[in-house]
């Protein structure tokens, strides 16, 4: 009788692929070390510079009416800006993720257009357009609603330089899920609200939460395209970021760092939220 031998199935090893250990701590100080000379330490530098008065000169910075002023505006544009920017960003995601159509690559790359070009080109091309001379500024004029050296002015420059980031965060995501649940709710009979809140929004809104977030992070901080078209009318068109400029030309400099705060702050908030967003993200897809 012949005798059958059974070779024990051996399972192959599993080597972790990883950088060996010195590697990983070059990177690891290159990392940390970049971090702390570009991120930690102006944000250190900052609030030491804001505080080197004591609190009462720093509250007093804060709460002058210039500075109050330029809070409200800043806030109002976002109030205006990102809402905009939301729903272009879910209108054009929509578009290009779901639909095909002549002209759809020059339409992505129109999207993109405000990350390749600067901000202060943008602000002089509104000039153009809605400035006295320009091309319809003076119809707007006529009518009572100056566009240029104004909130309009602002609020459009801000559009402009922060609409790509709804619609680049969230086109990916569409794509990716594909159209199958769409089409079964379309076939179940669901109207097209319906289907967006119940089937397309649940699925989107990780992406959306963090384009507005990253739309509003812009919004607080833009600078160049805004320094052209406010004019720089202290109380009235001057953002946080443009009222710093004004104190610190002003050699008023722990005003300046004083208000800078604000903005750090509002950028802290915003890092914040872009990491517990990040973490839900994590949490889902495990």
């Amino acid at each position: 009788m012949s005798r059958l031998t059974r070779t024990p199935s051996v399972a192959p090893e599993i080597r972790r692929l990883t950088e060996p250990r010195p590697v990983r701590v070059a990177l690891v100080g290159v990392v940390l070390l970049f971090l702390s000379a570009f991120l930690i330490l102006p944000l250190v530098a900052v609030v030491a510079s804001a505080l080197s008065l004591g609190l009462k000169s720093y509250w007093t910075a804060i709460r002058e009416p210039g500075a109050a002023a330029a809070l409200r505006l800043t806030l109002l544009t976002a109030a205006i800006a990102v809402p905009a920017n939301l729903v272009f960003g879910v209108c054009a995601a929509w578009a290009l993720a779901r639909f095909q159509f002549p002209g759809k690559g020059l339409i992505t790359t129109c999207i993109d257009l405000p990350f390749a070009t600067s901000p202060v080109v943008a602000g002089l091309a509104f000039v153009l357009i809605f400035g006295r001379n320009g091309l319809i500024g003076p119809w707007f004029l006529d009518h009572g609603v100056p566009v240029v050296f104004a909130v309009p002015g602002i609020v459009l420059a801000t559009i402009f330089v922060s609409f790509p980031f709804v619609a680049r965060e969230i086109a990916p995501v569409m794509e990716a899920a594909g159209a199958e649940e769409e089409e079964a709710a379309c076939v179940l009979g669901a109207r097209g609200w319906q289907i967006f809140f119940r089937v397309t929004l649940p699925n989107i809104k990780w992406g959306l939460i963090y384009g507005v977030i990253l739309c509003n992070a812009r919004v607080m901080g833009e600078f160049g395209a805004v320094s052209v078209v406010s004019g720089h009318i202290r109380g009235l068109t001057n953002t946080l970021p443009l009222h710093v400029e004004i104190l610190y030309n002003d050699y008023r400099v722990q005003a300046a760092f004083a208000v800078a705060s604000l903005l750090a702050a509002l950028a802290l908030v915003t890092l914040v939220l872009k990491m517990l967003v990040e973490r839900r993200e994590r949490q889902r897809a495990a």
